[in-house]
């Protein structure tokens, strides 16, 4: 395994980890007072700490992260790189998340089971002991192995509306009709759709052919990139809303991701009338054309959307329509800094190690990159929904390039090092070659060139 890149990944966890301690704190109103005292409260809580034994964390420390965000953005949330790089640890860090991982998931294994589970995983170097005293000692400082006690759940749900533009949006998922791909065989389709709390306006929704992060992070673009940034973004617990790459978006741009609780659909009835409203008015009046394709659905969707939704008289607006209602409460939208380094947070990242003949793979594609990177492992940065673009290369947490598809023709003309002759095998060669023939149709003998004539 790649230490520097264990150590990226422990740097970025740490990081939202103190990125959710201070998230509703980061757009407190100006003179409104009151925030020490939620400072304290988060003082008085106990926390698992990613790569710590404590569990507390001290009032000025959440003070100081509210700074740096302040300041700094997300990156400055991220401790320090290792002054260890380069060096073995007795369990490296990648082992001791992934042991906590298997604990926290099937919390019934004993500390000999989770080390069984851990090695059939074939992450673990051969010559690593876990010593069962020494896992336990890891997932103990992780809170994996004392019993939690069951909390009583609340049942006090409140009717709630904000008043400012922006202030939260909602997301959720709709299954839709099926589609023409291809002009051959249908496939089902999902709606994913965002919709600001305080206006009813819906920043943006769109047809998919999936329901995962990369269907969804491309629609998250279009809707910042049309309403702006929303302080607080109200999702479920759908895979595409627990990963990873969303959780950094969010931060990145400074919104508050909030995970409504597990079977708990009462949060999300504002989501469920508006999901009602389209299989009613949209889709109630689909023509056959327009599930001819993916893109004809999304422009029966969008037309519908701005031309009618958003006309229309709301009842929860007392009477104003979305857009009415948007125009006096949009005065405290944050705009984003639409540019090159914003459409760079959407992009997906992976890791590869390079091969002998200078490739990586991602995706089904075959990229090549510079020869002097063979067997380093590098990260590659890409859009999903443009999959065989040329993808960027980025090493060591520097961007060096672009990596481009290997085109294998071009690459019989490209001079290597060593300069090469290649000459016909003569008792192949036809006295007199038919028309049209190659040559690359005859087999060919290379030798390298010594200066022999």
């Amino acid at each position: 395994m790649d230490t520097q890149a264990d150590d990226n990944e422990r740097r970025k966890a740490v990081a939202l980890f103190r990125y959710g301690v201070i998230a509703d704190l980061l757009h407190w109103p100006k003179g409104k007072r009151g925030l020490g005292e939620q400072i304290a409260k988060k003082a008085d809580r106990t926390y698992d700490i990613p790569g710590s034994r404590r569990s507390r964390i001290a009032a000025e420390t959440i003070r100081d992260w509210l700074k740096a965000y302040r300041h700094g953005g997300f990156d400055a949330l991220m401790p320090k790189a290792r002054s260890d790089e380069g060096q073995a640890r007795k369990i490296p860090q990648s082992i001791v998340d992934l042991l906590c991982m298997v604990k926290e998931d099937r919390p019934a294994l004993s500390v000999r089971m989770v080390i069984d589970a851990v090695r059939a995983s074939g992450e673990v170097p051969q010559d690593l002991e876990l010593a069962p005293a020494t896992v336990h000692r890891v997932l103990s400082r992780a809170g994996l192995m004392a019993r939690k006690p069951e909390t009583p759940t609340s049942n006090d749900r409140r009717r709630f509306a904000f008043a400012k533009a922006g202030e939260m949006w909602m997301s959720d998922v709709m299954h839709g009709p099926s589609v023409l791909i291809g002009g051959k065989r249908r496939q089902k389709t999902y709606l994913i759709s965002f919709m600001d709390d305080a206006t009813r306006v819906v920043p943006y929704a769109a047809f998919a052919l999936g329901e995962n992060v990369s269907c969804f992070m491309p629609v998250f673009e279009q809707a910042l990139r049309r309403r702006g940034l929303p302080l607080r973004l109200y999702v479920d617990n759908g895979a595409a809303y627990r990963s990873h790459h969303l959780s950094l978006v969010c931060a990145r741009l400074g919104v508050t991701l909030i995970h409504a609780r597990p079977y708990q659909p009462q949060g999300k009835g504002k989501q469920e009338r508006w999901h009602r409203e389209v299989r009613r008015q949209c889709l109630g009046t689909l023509a056959e054309g327009d599930t001819a394709s993916l893109e004809a659905l999304n422009r029966k969707l969008w037309t519908w959307v701005e031309g009618e939704y958003h006309q229309a008289p709301h009842r929860g607006l007392d009477g104003e329509t979305p857009l009415e209602r948007w125009a006096r409460a949009c005065d405290e939208v944050r705009l984003p800094d639409i540019g090159a380094d914003f459409s760079a947070l959407f992009l997906f990242e992976e890791k590869r190690k390079v091969h002998k003949d200078r490739t990586v793979s991602l995706r089904g594609v075959v990229y090549e990159v510079d020869a002097s990177l063979v067997g380093e492992t590098v990260s590659l940065r890409f859009d999903p929904s443009r999959v065989g673009k040329p993808v960027e290369l980025w090493v060591k947490g520097r961007k060096v390039g672009l990596a481009k598809p290997v085109d294998a023709y071009a690459n019989c003309f490209v001079k290597r090092d060593n300069e090469v002759r290649s000459v016909l095998r003569a008792d192949r060669v036809a006295p007199n070659p038919p028309e049209g023939l190659r040559l690359r149709d005859f087999d060919v003998v290379e030798h390298h060139d010594q200066g022999e004539r």
